[in-house]
């Protein structure tokens, strides 16, 4: 297959918000196809409407577009392959379902659910928990393989409800080679005979999913581990067909922190981390934090996904996503479920903010204090006090001090410092102050280092008083800097203050 025909699609169900799972399919689609100078596209898989979510369909385009993902084809994007939402696709189903029937790879079931839910009661009692419409059983049920082609053809004119169900080979080995598992077979008679039509007229997720993908030309189908088993019945639709079988490759499931089971939109809120790109708001009012709300650089939740089930083979961590469409490949992807770091992923925005540019931060900071310092100030703070965050609110709160002056004190933070000689110590460095017309970090630096040879002191005798006074923090980024950052005036208002609280 030649590189440049390549293409791949993400195609999720509008049943509610997206999942970071599913975010990560649709990096890895994107990823391969940028690699493999392909086309990635999105179609919105919504043919059971029963579960349609109103608002979901935006939320997975607002998601991916923050994350960066962007597809070339898709709803709202366009594309000579469209419509890309499967209800709008509606209509040409039906006739690829009729085809499947006329070929014999198919039936007509007319069983209403009472009957169907009849006859599964009736196996439990017998000791068969897990009955199934199979090769075995459909002989004994109401389809056109047991009915009279009359009747058959009357029930179809009447009106009368009907699925048509896949007429699965008895005994049957469908083998394939998985891009991601190697080979894997399955053999038919474990398999039922899946519903592909649906009696409101829709087709079933399998049905649609395999005629979509031939209509829109897929190349590889890249998805989650949850869809291998239903691969065996999706190869034997594109035979069925006479359709060539695109690549399959099943990515390894997200797993809990605690490697116990997949990841659920459950364990985020209880255990203290989103799983969730953005903020969700249940129809009931309920609400799903995001990584986006909750502060998160989107280029360091996608670093930290690509990194859920693949890695490079080098000791490299930080991948923009340039970086990571060139590195990118499937042999590269484990098979073995990945667990989910809380830890690494605050570790990622870590790294992101301190590679983020002070004029960057600083307009971030701006946004969320409203502070009256001007942005050269605020350049200043993120560049002081970023070492210590993992989050831009986290700069204004680790350097309230810079943007604020201190209000009360708490002098049990450095009650062991603290001694008898500690208000005349600070009385003098204080005088020092008032005489200094240079009042660079350098020279303040040297000025204090004089006054602690004088007086026969350790910096640590001196310099965490100093930094309370003017902090009211035990520690921080480096004093003279902040005392520059300051200011004179403000520096001896604030030793002042602080002095006043110490009485």
């Amino acid at each position: 297959m030649s590189e440049s025909k390549v293409r791949v699609r993400f195609a999720p169900s509008p049943t509610g918000p997206l999942h970071m799972g599913g975010v990560r399919t649709a990096l890895y689609n994107y990823l391969f196809a940028k690699k493999n100078n392909g086309t990635f596209l999105i179609r919105i898989e919504d043919t059971d409407q029963t579960r349609f979510v109103p608002g979901a369909q935006e939320y997975i385009m607002e998601a991916l577009t923050w994350c960066g993902i962007l597809p070339t084809e898709g709803p709202g994007i366009g594309g000579e392959y469209g419509p890309y939402v499967q209800s709008e696709r509606k209509p040409m189903y039906r006739p690829y379902a009729e085809e499947l029937v006329e070929n014999d790879k198919a039936y007509y079931a007319f069983d209403t659910a009472e009957e169907l839910d009849a006859v599964r009661e009736a196996a439990k009692q017998m000791g068969m928990p897990n009955w199934q419409y199979n090769t075995v059983t459909r002989m004994s049920m109401k389809n056109s393989l047991t009915l009279p082609a009359d009747e058959v053809k009357r029930k179809i004119e009447n009106g009368d409800p009907y699925v048509i169900r896949m007429k699965m080979p008895r005994n049957q080995d469908v083998r394939f080679e998985d891009m991601i598992r190697g080979w894997v077979s399955v053999n038919t008679n474990n398999l039922d005979d899946k519903v592909l039509f649906k009696s409101d007229g829709m087709p079933t997720y399998h049905l649609a999913n395999i005629v979509d993908d031939h209509l829109m030309k897929i190349t590889h189908v890249i998805r989650g581990e949850e869809w291998l088993p239903s691969a065996p019945m999706h190869i034997l639709l594109y035979e069925a067909f006479g359709w060539d079988v695109p690549n399959f490759a099943h990515l390894p499931l997200l797993l809990r922190p605690d490697g116990n089971g997949k990841l659920s939109k459950r364990d985020g809120d209880r255990l203290g981390f989103p799983v969730f790109p953005l903020d969700w708001y249940t129809a009931e009012g309920e609400k799903y934090t995001g990584y986006r709300e909750e502060g998160y650089f989107p280029e360091a939740f996608v670093n930290m996904l690509a990194f859920l089930g693949w890695n490079p083979g080098t000791n490299q961590e930080l991948f923009s996503m340039k970086e990571l469409e060139e590195a990118f490949t499937i042999e590269r992807v484990g098979k073995a479920g990945a667990k989910f770091d809380a830890d690494k992923t605050k570790w990622y925005q870590q790294q992101y903010l301190r590679h983020t540019s002070d004029e960057e931060l600083a307009k971030e900071l701006k946004n969320i204090t409203n502070s009256h310092l001007s942005l050269e100030k605020l350049e200043t703070v993120c560049h002081l006090v970023k070492d210590r965050a993992t989050f831009v609110k986290d700069i204004a709160v680790e350097g309230s001090y810079l943007l604020y002056t201190p209000e009360e004190y708490d002098f049990n933070i450095i009650s062991k410092k603290w001694k008898e000689d500690a208000p005349q110590l600070m009385t003098e460095w204080k005088a020092v102050l008032e005489n200094e017309t240079d009042f660079t970090a350098a020279h303040l630096e040297a000025k204090f280092k004089e006054f602690i040879t004088e007086k026969s002191l350790g910096i640590g005798q001196v310099l965490p008083l100093y930094r309370y006074l003017i902090t009211g923090a035990a520690a921080g980024p480096n004093m003279f800097e902040i005392s520059e950052f300051l200011g004179k005036e403000e520096c001896l208002n604030r030793i002042d203050s602080g002095l006043k609280s110490a009485h």
